[in-house]
Parts: structure tokens; C-alpha cells; sequence
């Protein structure tokens, strides 16, 4: 049987990446981080979205939560509310250096964790949306550092010093916000309750990195974004 656990956050790429696994894979896994996270809101939408995946694709997703607080850490307007999050930067800022929403070794600690799990539900594959053009130059989101986690992960467990191989997948590292929507459009990906938004309020403040993201991949593909499609059905104002 093939088995992922799919490192699943509810936004954008994490739910491109849920659909795509469960087309790919017999058993599929999710783990959700609550890590003190200003938009803590998107587990809550994340909930939403594994019902809709789950009947679209007629398979069970067994998920998991996990609590660690980052915010001890501090150091990101991501988990320290009295850092403000950047608003209305142009794409050109946005693709200039580590941004304060940086979550100091974030992924690493994610994938620690993972790592953990997958060896305990002996679990291979171990799925990310992590994707290096339209990533805020997070340097934890590069091929380098993935493939390098990858190979401590087999050094650093029992199962893979007994022959078992973990792989860190990856399938959208090479594509651009705009190809990552059509690619999940392809295995039915559903994004109305998908949250990318850093201000953790209900409706997308439309002005942080990540919504600028979003509504430039949404564009460029040609579609529009099914959150704001469902906001308006709803009555709700959107940006």
C-alpha cells in the first residue's frame, strides 16, 4: 500500500498538494500545525477543506494536529503580534529579500515533527507544498534544504538505519503560483475554504504578501479565486 502524509497548513499550496496525494496514493495523512500563528483561522478553514476532499475523492483522509508554540521563539510578524505584517508591497519588494514573516527554521521544525509521525504510521512519503518562484524567499522552501532534510531523516531514524527510505516529495517546487492552481485544478482541488492570508481575519485583508501572491497566480491562470467566489455567493465582502 502507498501511504503519504501530506504537511497540510489548509492554504493554497498544502490543499494543491492534499487532492494531488490522494490521486497518487492508497492511504493519504495530514498533520496540521497550530503554532501560534497570527492566522490561526486556517485550521479552521483547513477542517472545511478535508470534508470537500474527502468527498470529491470518495477516500478517507486520516488527519493529525499537532501543538507547538512557535511564539517563544518570537522573531516573525507571524507569531509575534506586536510585529505588524508587511502591507501592499510591490512584487519586486516581495521578491527581494527574507521577509519579517519569516518563522525562524519554520519548515525544519514541521518536518521534523513529520518525520516523527511518518516513522511511527510507517509512512514513506512525506509531501510538502513548499515551491522556490512566488515563495517569499522563505530559504526553507529550496530544493537544497528539502534534499538535505531528506537524507538526515534516513540517517536519523530507526526505520532508515534498518533499510526503510523516506522520501520528502515535492511537487510543486519548480512551479509558479498560477501553474500550482491549474495543477490542482487537474486533480479537482477545491480552494473555497483554502486560507493564504496573514492577518488571520475572516475575509482577506488582499494587501499581505500572501494575498498579492494569490490573487497574481489566480490572474495569471485565468480563474478566479474560489474563496472570494464563495465570500460573494455568501454575501460577504471581499476584496
Amino acid at each position: 500500500m502507498k501511504k503519504a502524509i501530506v504537511i497540510y497548513s489548509g492554504g493554497l499550496d498544502s490543499t494543491t498538494c492534499l487532492f494531488w496525494a490522494l490521486d497518487e496514493f492508497d492511504e493519504v495523512h495530514t498533520i496540521t500545525f497550530y503554532y501560534a500563528q497570527r492566522h490561526s483561522i486556517e485550521i479552521d478553514y483547513s477542517k472545511k477543506t478535508l470534508k470537500i476532499a474527502e468527498e470529491i475523492k470518495k477516500k478517507r483522509v486520516f488527519a493529525h494536529y499537532f501543538d507547538i508554540d512557535l511564539s517563544q521563539i518570537g522573531g516573525s510578524a507571524l507569531t509575534d503580534k506586536l510585529i505588524e505584517v508587511p502591507k501592499n508591497r510591490s512584487e519586486k519588494e516581495i521578491e527581494n529579500g527574507i521577509p519579517i514573516t519569516y518563522v525562524p527554521f519554520r519548515n525544519g521544525v514541521f518536518l521534523s515533527i513529520t518525520a516523527a509521525m511518518a516513522e511511527r504510521f510507517e509512512i514513506e512519503n512525506i509531501v510538502g507544498g513548499w515551491n522556490m518562484l512566488d515563495y517569499s524567499g522563505y530559504p526553507d522552501c529550496r530544493d537544497e534544504f528539502l534534499n538535505t532534510f531528506e537524507k538526515a531523516i534516513n540517517l536519523g531514524t530507526k526505520a532508515g538505519s534498518e533499510g526503510k527510505r523516506f522520501k520528502i516529495l515535492t511537487p510543486l517546487i519548480r512551479m509558479k503560483k498560477s501553474e500550482i492552481i491549474l495543477f490542482g485544478k487537474e486533480h479537482d482541488a477545491d480552494y473555497s475554504y483554502s486560507y493564504s492570508c496573514y492577518s488571520g481575519d475572516k475575509t482577506p485583508c488582499g494587501e499581505c504578501d500572501a494575498c498579492i501572491l494569490r490573487a497574481k497566480g489566480f490572474k495569471e491562470a485565468g480563474l478566479e479565486d474560489d474563496f472570494l467566489v464563495r465570500l460573494k455567493r455568501e454575501g460577504h465582502n471581499s476584496t
